[in-house]
């Protein structure tokens, strides 16, 4: 039986515990994924526009975002706060990590996909068919070393666009070789896998305003693409799946959830419209949200499905 059921949270002063309504649609399942006393935090505010956040599991761990307009990359612990941790960073945006914590970023003016090994940042990959990408957004990579990655070009600027189309790749970095997967989205932005890695989630926030789900084949190509949801309130940006397979959103007006069929779950509602999102932590049952000039988190019940 699904009920709808909107909780509110006590507001309190900047850096401490903030006010968070719990759009509920389905209580049963909301409560497998958030407490219903769980409080967002705001962690650091005052910058422009945060972006794709990525837990690194690196000693005590460490979060490492986005501020686009900035040219920043920031690193994020309860104990040092916020830090730089590179800049300039090519107008990053998108950032994951591969099987050895080597963080891959998604740039947007230096038009390409890097990974930082040891202290140095080297090229993944800059151009198909010989031709420069549009501005790559984010990124994610296979339990087999692949990197699926976005390409709109909302940070193409006044570059010459030298490819047609918005498209979603594969980058194999053993062969080298690039592929283009799909080329009918708007503007393909977040993207995440399912925790067996049978699916591929990717969001559009172009006009379609909805996210697609993908069949991924033996060969790494993608088939028999549907409409996994739809956003009702702004547009899907970052997104990520839980260990049970519910797919996390970023949305105009908070974090949205679904089931593994497309059901909405709820809604974590926060007070800045949220960018990106991920899960993090020692246990990864923190969820940590870039939402325009802030960094939050909330405590949830579940943890990310890279946390196995």
């Amino acid at each position: 039986m699904k009920t709808t059921l909107t909780l509110s949270l006590v507001l309190f002063t900047t850096g401490s515990l903030l006010a968070s309504d719990f759009d509920i649609r389905d209580a049963k399942e909301f409560k497998k994924c958030v407490s219903a006393d769980a409080k967002v935090e705001k962690l650091a505010s005052g910058m422009k526009f945060t972006e794709g956040p990525v837990w690194v599991s690196e000693g005590a761990g460490y979060l490492v975002f986005s501020d686009i307009p900035e040219n920043e990359l920031k690193r994020w612990t309860r104990n040092e706060g916020l830090i730089t941790y590179r800049k300039p960073s090519a107008n990053a945006n998108g950032n994951t990590v591969d099987a050895r914590n080597n963080l891959i970023t998604c740039e947007h003016s230096g038009r390409r996909v890097s990974i930082e090994q040891g202290s140095l940042l080297k090229t993944l990959v800059d151009k198909y068919e010989g031709k420069r990408f549009n501005s790559p957004n984010d990124a994610v990579v296979k339990s087999d070393g692949t990197v699926y990655f976005t390409d709109p070009d909302y940070g193409l600027g006044k570059g010459v666009r030298e490819i047609e189309g918005n498209y979603v790749y594969r980058y194999n970095p053993q062969t080298k070789v690039v592929t283009a997967l799909v080329k009918d989205f708007d503007k393909p932005n977040g993207l995440c896998f399912s925790p067996d890695e049978k699916k591929l989630y990717i969001a559009d926030s172009g006009k379609p305003k909805h996210i697609r789900v993908f069949n991924v084949q033996p060969d790494g190509t993608l088939a028999d693409g549907k409409v996994f949801c739809d956003i009702d309130k702004g547009v899907p940006d970052g997104i990520r799946c839980d260990s049970k397979g519910r797919v996390w959103s970023s949305a105009g007006d908070g974090v949205h959830i679904f089931s593994p069929s497309g059901a909405l779950i709820g809604k974590i509602l926060v007070p800045e419209p949220p960018a990106n999102l991920c899960f993090g932590g020692r246990n990864g049952k923190t969820l940590f949200i870039t939402a325009r000039t802030s960094l939050y988190s909330i405590p949830v019940a579940v943890a990310g499905a890279e946390f196995k």
